[in-house]
């Protein structure tokens, strides 16, 4: 395996870390501002939380399962560039939306599809491209960095939201993030290292490329596991998570402050997760510390619904759920990337990863739109217990699999 430091020699993923510790950093104060912006601003009820967040989960499903042979077969640079030029766009619109007086939930449903639709092709192609830009051997410490500013952007973003949301009202925090994208795009027009020629296939189908995707990701024994384990997260992650600001707004009476602190302290525990990644792969094995991972994600998650209702006593227990169920959560997602990506073909790649994403933000719209129904239903503390029961089952899925017993990535990517 690469020293961690092996990437910061090349200047074109340098570039590309750039590019995205800039958007990442914007990112979170359009992902705080949009359900903050609905709650507070337009009195949004759980349900009309619930369709926001799936409305930002939805494209995936969409796109992923239309994007992935463009991805393979065009300049994957390119269409970054682009969905960050769109995102910058929609973005824009909501605080001169709020100024003229005419902003509204439709306009926040639009603007969170576009903007996760722009997302969702910006990390299919982000995923693809990055085995173009750095050695295989150099995978694992690549996303442990790019994970790691993805933490540092964790722990300012929603804090300095929390700041921008009490001074300027969050439709106005939301302008920031347009900015942040546009310059995301100028970073990455000035990666230099030519990409392999795209392979055109104009005989090719929507359906074949959406077959080849999923038929190559779970047909190999190693990424099957990684897939069907981040799928089972991203429906019960959707059930709470699309209720996690409501539960935190209205039951433990965070204000958007403390809010903000309250989540940083998960971006402290991203960030001690990107960190020891690598190490926990070299000590245990890379199977081993990804299944551990998962299970430390979801008892770190089940602390969320047993916080009190004031938030003297509930605020300390969210941030203790946030540090650890991010640390562990971005280990997982660090040591299951770098999995994937150095096993599966790199012609393929962009098709195995909408595979990934189409499912995953199906999914993820269930769970948000389950989860806006149960707050209804059993109250909001009652739905989150129920995404908890959910992700209590990722790891015995990864448990029957052979990752328990895997040491180290094969050198060889089919095996």
């Amino acid at each position: 395996m690469a020293s961690p430091s092996a990437p910061w020699r090349n200047r074109d993923f340098v570039r590309l870390w750039l590019a995205q510790g800039v958007s990442a950093f914007g990112a979170r104060i359009t992902r705080e501002g949009l359900p903050i912006a609905a709650v507070l601003s337009l009195g949004a009820a759980p349900t009309q939380v619930g369709l926001l967040s799936a409305l930002s989960n939805g494209p995936a499903l969409i796109v992923g399962l239309a994007a992935g042979g463009l991805v393979d077969r065009t300049r994957r640079k390119r269409l970054m560039i682009a969905a960050d030029l769109v995102r910058a766009a929609v973005l824009a619109a909501i605080p001169l939306a709020a100024l003229l007086h005419v902003l509204n939930l439709g306009q926040l449903y639009a603007a969170a599809a576009l903007v996760g639709a722009a997302s969702v092709l910006f990390e299919i192609a982000d995923h693809a491209y990055l085995p173009a830009l750095v050695a295989r051997d150099e995978l694992m410490a690549a996303n442990a960095s790019l994970s790691a500013t993805e933490s540092v952007a964790e722990i300012g973003g929603p804090a300095l939201a929390g700041v921008l949301f009490q001074a300027l009202a969050a439709p106005f925090a939301i302008a920031a993030n347009a900015l942040t994208y546009l310059v995301s795009a100028v970073i990455l027009a000035r990666i230099a290292r030519p990409e392999p020629e795209p392979q055109p296939d104009p005989h090719a189908s929507w359906i074949q490329d959406v077959r080849l995707g999923f038929g190559v990701a779970l047909r190999h024994p190693l990424v099957r596991p990684v897939f069907l384990t981040a799928w089972m997260q991203s429906l019960a992650g959707g059930t709470f998570g699309a209720l996690y600001i409501l539960f935190c707004v209205r039951i433990v009476g965070l204000t958007p402050g403390l809010l903000g602190i309250t989540i940083a302290t998960g971006g402290v525990g991203a960030l001690a997760g990107a960190l020891v990644a690598g190490w926990l792969s070299r000590k245990l094995g890379i199977g081993p510390s990804l299944v551990g991972a998962q299970a430390l994600v979801a008892v770190a998650i089940a602390l969320i619904p047993l916080s009190p209702a004031t938030p003297a006593l509930g605020m300390p227990i969210l941030m203790v759920s946030q540090f650890f169920g991010d640390a562990f959560g971005s280990a997982s997602l660090i040591l299951g990337r770098s999995l994937s990506q150095s096993l599966l073909p790199q012609a393929v790649l962009g098709r195995a990863t909408a595979a990934y994403r189409a499912v995953g933000g199906g999914l993820a719209v269930v769970g948000a739109l389950g989860g806006g129904l149960l707050g209804e239903v059993l109250g909001v503390r009652g739905a989150v217990w129920v995404g908890v029961a959910g992700l209590a089952v990722t790891p015995l899925i990864a448990l029957a699999s052979g990752l328990p017993r895997l040491r180290a990535i094969p050198s060889n990517p089919e095996s």
